[in-house]
């Protein structure tokens, strides 16, 4: 792989992972948005799937440090993004009608408060994380197009 498809692949994968924040908060709005858009996982999401794989291989290379704290700041994300998923899609209290139709749960004035606090949250680690993408994507740029004739 050439450093300019890395820098391509690794651009994407921002973009998904901006695309999934706004997902999140257009659930918190109220606008109609299924689960599966806004996958849990780190690992399924469109950010976690490039950082599992292609990411990976970015350690192999000098002055990568960085990719611990993305780590981190992404499992952050999804552990905050966790409990608003819970809000609004919680078997809980549902009935057995909405649970097969797999809608969301009708939620209070007092849950939705406190999914917006939650989505600020999520906003502020999102936020660092694309600080620490963003300096991944330079120290990327910086490097010798020899180091990834091996990716």
């Amino acid at each position: 792989m050439t450093k300019e498809e890395t820098l391509t692949h690794l651009r994407n994968a921002k973009k998904a992972h901006i695309a999934w924040v706004q997902r999140a908060h257009a659930l918190i709005e109220g606008l109609p948005v299924e689960k599966e858009f806004i996958p849990l996982q780190c690992t399924d999401c469109k950010f976690g799937l490039w950082f599992y794989e292609e990411g990976q291989m970015l350690g192999m290379m000098p002055n990568m440090d960085c990719l611990k704290e993305i780590e981190t700041l992404h499992f952050e994300l999804h552990d905050v993004y966790m409990k608003i998923f819970k809000i609004y899609f919680s078997d809980e209290d549902r009935s057995l009608l909405s649970k097969l139709f797999k809608s969301r749960k009708k939620v209070t004035s007092l849950n939705q408060e406190i999914a917006s606090d939650y989505y600020q949250q999520l906003k502020g680690v999102s936020e660092k994380l694309l600080l620490v993408i963003e300096r991944l994507e330079r120290r990327i740029f910086a490097l010798p197009e020899s180091h990834f004739t091996n990716l």
